[in-house]
């Protein structure tokens, strides 16, 4: 069965504290992720995007994009390890 907190929790809890509250009576929910130095991305994932895992996993490579770019690295490169086989664990992208 499809867990889509535990599988925001298991992207981002290793590089940052998750934190996810109900956004709206719509079944949205917010996404916090921070580190030492504050908040680093906020993102609203809709209920249809947080049942489907396929959608699920757009949304999280998004926000890494979206970070990886933040910390300065390329973005061509940043694309595609996020597009690679699947099958292999996420990349993660950490300041230099």
């Amino acid at each position: 069965m499809h867990n889509p907190f535990e599988q925001i929790s298991d992207a981002f809890a290793p590089d940052y504290r998750v934190n996810l509250s109900i956004e709206s009576l719509d079944g949205s929910i917010m996404l916090t992720l921070s580190d030492d130095a504050g908040v680093v991305a906020k993102r609203r994932i809709s209920q249809a995007q947080r049942n489907d895992p396929m959608r699920m996993q757009r949304v999280i490579d998004s926000i890494r994009l979206g970070l990886a770019i933040e910390l300065g690295q390329n973005p061509l490169q940043v694309l595609a390890a996020l597009t690679r086989d699947p099958r292999h664990e996420p990349q993660r992208f950490m300041a230099n």
